[in-house]
């Protein structure tokens, strides 16, 4: 077969491979005697071991294995129970061995539901619905000391409502820095949902005790998620990567303290978020936002009806979203009344 292939055009060795032996082999043979005929052993032909358990030895493992009185019970355990009734199927490892091919040598007990669910999502449709905080880091010139921001934002809005920097995290500093931003903005009773992930601080007893008198709802993230508070991780990224923030250090609180008021200030009253159709955060609080986005649309509309050649379809999209999401994961389409609503 092999001259066969070679004499019609087909390389030596990918002759040799396909029949299974080499090119070298091939070449061993005919020196020794001029073998014309395949001279493998046994031995390196395919051969059944003598110890293979039959299809039926193996049908009958699987069945023994997924009986309810073993089903959550492993190979080590599942054998000696059957030497205990007089029963010998297979040695441990051939259980193993016949678990594993049919892909059932995973955990064997109960499942157990996820302990922790995805935060359920609230809708903001307008400010001191919603608000996100988060604890985050600032270097001070001493190394391995920081101090540390403790930042409240409206998610509506995306306003900060409320922020302090202290040299350490305790829930007791957290509560006073939320009770602060809470009886500045005048919220009202039982509006407010207050979203955060699960530090010490968020779940401290101080804390919980301040939004339960308050009335305010808590909500946390997964733990190890991070994508469960994206406003407030968006806002340390702003805050951290603006041209503002300091090349170097803080030498003090009272310097953390001054730039952030002044980065806070910025924020709200100057920076055009482009999630709020480039107005200011401060002015999506006060409702300002509509009639400048009003003004937009129809300063386009006339610069359109004097230039219609500059526009192939609609002009620009200057209508502000009237709701905001918290988390809304992979949410099927429900009726409105069926999505929680922090008002």
């Amino acid at each position: 077969m092999i001259e066969e292939a070679c004499h019609a055009g087909a390389r030596l060795e990918s002759a040799c491979e396909v029949v299974g032996i080499s090119a070298r082999t091939l070449q061993r043979w005919r020196d020794e005697a001029g073998i014309r005929e395949d001279a493998r052993t046994a031995a390196a032909q395919e051969r059944i071991p003598a110890n293979r358990l039959s299809d039926a030895e193996r049908e009958e493992i699987l069945s023994v294995v997924n009986q309810p009185a073993f089903a959550h019970w492993p190979p080590s355990q599942i054998v000696p129970a059957l030497a205990d009734q007089g029963r010998y199927l297979a040695s441990e490892s051939s259980f193993y061995r016949v678990l594993r091919e049919n892909d059932q040598l995973k955990a064997r007990g109960k499942s157990r539901a996820p302990c922790h669910q995805r935060p359920p999502p609230f809708v903001a449709t307008a400010p001191n619905q919603v608000w996100s905080w988060d604890i985050t880091y600032l270097a001070t010139n001493v190394k391995g000391v920081f101090c540390f921001l403790y930042l409240i934002m409206d998610v509506f809005s995306r306003k900060i409502v409320g922020w302090e920097i202290y040299a350490s995290e305790s829930a007791e500093q957290a509560s006073s820095v939320l009770h602060k931003a809470y009886l500045r903005e005048g919220v009202a009773a039982k509006d407010l949902v207050l979203h955060s992930d699960n530090g010490a601080p968020m779940k401290g007893a101080t804390m919980l005790a301040t939004l339960q008198r308050l009335g305010v709802v808590p909500s946390f993230s997964r733990p190890s998620v991070s994508d469960d508070n994206p406003y407030s991780e968006a806002l340390f990224k702003t805050l951290k990567y603006c041209p503002q923030f300091p090349t170097k250090p803080f030498e003090s609180l009272e310097e953390a303290r001054q730039w952030v008021q002044s980065f806070a200030h910025w924020y709200n009253e100057q920076h055009l978020h482009s999630a709020l159709k480039f107005v200011t955060p401060g002015q999506r609080h006060r409702g300002e936002d509509q009639a400048i986005l009003q003004q937009r649309a129809q300063l386009y509309a006339a610069a359109r009806v004097q230039h219609p050649e500059r526009w192939r379809g609609s002009t620009r999209n200057w209508t502000p979203e009237s709701t905001v999401l918290l988390n809304p994961g992979r949410l099927p389409k429900v009726e409105e009344n069926d999505t929680q609503k922090a008002a």
